[in-house]
């Protein structure tokens, strides 16, 4: 299963130019707000799905303790590290299905925008639960961001599973508290507009 999602993203990035993708934004300045809002200062942060995404630049600079990026494609990760130059060295590059991913280390929060949503089956969910309370400390914050309930059925040709900050609670745990929830429209570069939640949970 890695192995086809893998070769879905690494091909979507080895064709179409990473500023072309519906996900994409030149600024990724409301998940920066998110991560300002949770209160973890400039503790470690993990990206889940980052991908390309211009987020770890911002990071990077910030200055942020640690900043990891784990993406199941390694070509979207390389267009990431040639975009940051020497920066690049400082990031931990983390190839991978998050579904089967074994931390090694622990982070302050937790951040995934659109990448828990093409998770439709019960135990890819679970995996990623599972994942996400053995790689965040306690008291930390995860942020997950996914097409909201009004939002599109299909992504990049395949199906999403679309939530609220309830249904993201019931399959992360009791463990979880919802801290905060918003609504986002995103315009993707083609002119199209589609609707996100942004859901903050903090750890017990």
């Amino acid at each position: 299963m890695t192995e086809t999602r893998s070769g879905h993203w690494d091909n979507v990035y080895t064709t179409k130019a990473d500023d072309s993708v519906s996900w994409f934004e030149a600024s990724p300045s409301f998940s920066l707000e998110l991560i300002e809002a949770s209160g973890i200062g400039l503790g470690a942060v993990i990206d889940i799905g980052g991908g390309a995404s211009r987020l770890v630049d911002a990071l990077v600079a910030k200055g942020h303790a640690r900043v990891a990026v784990l993406d199941l494609s390694r070509q979207a990760l390389e267009i990431a590290k040639t975009r940051l130059g020497a920066r690049a060295d400082g990031v931990e590059w983390i190839v991978g299905d998050v579904t089967e991913w074994v931390p090694t280390s622990r982070y302050d929060l937790w951040h995934d925008r659109a990448a828990f949503h093409f998770l439709t089956a019960p135990e890819d969910q679970t995996a990623y639960a599972k994942a996400l309370h053995s790689a965040l400390k306690p008291g930390g914050v995860a942020i997950i961001g996914t097409f909201a309930p009004d939002g599109p059925e299909k992504c990049s040709g395949l199906p999403v599973a679309r939530h609220d900050g309830a249904s993201i609670g019931r399959i992360i745990g009791p463990d979880f508290t919802l801290i905060d929830e918003r609504h986002r429209s995103h315009k993707t570069p083609g002119g199209a507009v589609q609707e996100f939640q942004f859901s903050s949970f903090r750890k017990a």
